[in-house]
């Protein structure tokens, strides 16, 4: 029996709600697990460790009756999954050391206006005058919290902020990358194969900077990082892909503003964080901006 429009909507929308928030959550866990001394070479490996599994039964199952990798394929695979998904979660994570929950989800949620200029650095794609305006938007809110923000911790927020830039930039480049492939294997096959090749990466360079002495940590570190690998890092890729065959990938990215949001409400709630006028000013430029860069040309407000 065929859905009808109005609970498919209000489906997919939920579920865009539901993944989005459960994404933000990821800084907050993190935060709370530095509180017991452990590095982002562990953290990021103990989560990915938890998540591989996971990914792996995710590409099987995507897979099945597909025809098989090409060489190409693989290549392609490996590729993103390094710069999409391990160097992207390594940075994000080592900025978190330095930097609030809040301003690192306010830098990550950039990434549209990245993807914007790497297609115009790359593929001499044009930036309209109504998107460029939005990044002006965005950006400023970002300096404004990033400015506060510096005032406080010094220049390891700096340090903090540029880290997780970069994370935003490698993120931003495997979605630039990724569009070819994901019309090849299918979006859920290949953020399970992108994924699953990222865990291993995470595994290898934990085992190649760090003793095995490193991996005993207290049991609440290991709990936390579970925690991370299904409900902040499984759960929400399936949300998410699941509202995006729903309502399309435009509405469900519109709908995932409430992320930025969420984190700046859990970080007051479970970190202490501050909650002042520079932080909800730069967040609401962060969001009009980003609202406004995904926001299709033309359309009449309804």
């Amino acid at each position: 029996m065929a859905v009808s429009p109005a609970p498919q909507l209000s489906t997919g929308l939920l579920l865009a709600m539901t993944g989005s928030i459960a994404f933000s959550g990821k800084a907050i866990i993190v935060k709370l697990a530095y509180r017991y001394g452990v590095d982002a070479v562990t953290l990021v490996m103990y989560r990915m460790l938890f998540a591989l599994p996971w990914f792996v039964l995710m590409a099987w199952w995507a897979g099945r009756g597909k025809a098989a990798l090409t060489r190409r394929d693989w290549l392609g695979v490996v590729g993103l999954g390094f710069c999409g998904y391990y160097l992207s979660s390594f940075l994000d994570f080592w900025g978190l050391e330095y930097i609030s929950a809040s301003l690192e989800r306010l830098i990550l949620y950039l990434n549209p206006t990245l993807v914007l200029v790497l297609g115009w650095v790359l593929f001499k794609k044009r930036i309209t005058h109504r998107q460029g305006v939005a990044m002006a938007i965005s950006y400023a809110g970002v300096l404004l919290v990033f400015g506060h923000e510096v005032s406080l911790a010094g220049t390891h927020a700096a340090l903090g902020a540029f880290l997780v830039l970069l994370s935003a930039i490698t993120y931003a480049t495997y979605l630039t990358y990724s569009g070819q492939m994901v019309q090849r294997l299918g979006a859920l096959r290949l953020a399970g194969l992108a994924t699953t090749v990222a865990c291993f990466f995470c595994i290898l360079q934990f085992a190649l900077l760090k003793p095995m002495a490193s991996a005993q940590v207290p049991e609440q570190v290991l709990w936390l990082s579970l925690l991370n690998a299904i409900a902040c890092t499984v759960l929400p890729v399936l949300l998410v892909m699941m509202a995006i065959e729903r309502i399309g990938a435009g509405l469900t990215a519109q709908t995932g503003m409430i992320g930025p949001m969420s984190t700046l409400l859990m970080g007051v709630w479970l970190l202490d964080e501050p909650f002042n006028i520079w932080i909800i000013a730069g967040t609401l430029l962060v969001l009009s901006g980003v609202f406004w860069v995904t926001r299709p040309a033309g359309r009449v407000p309804s």
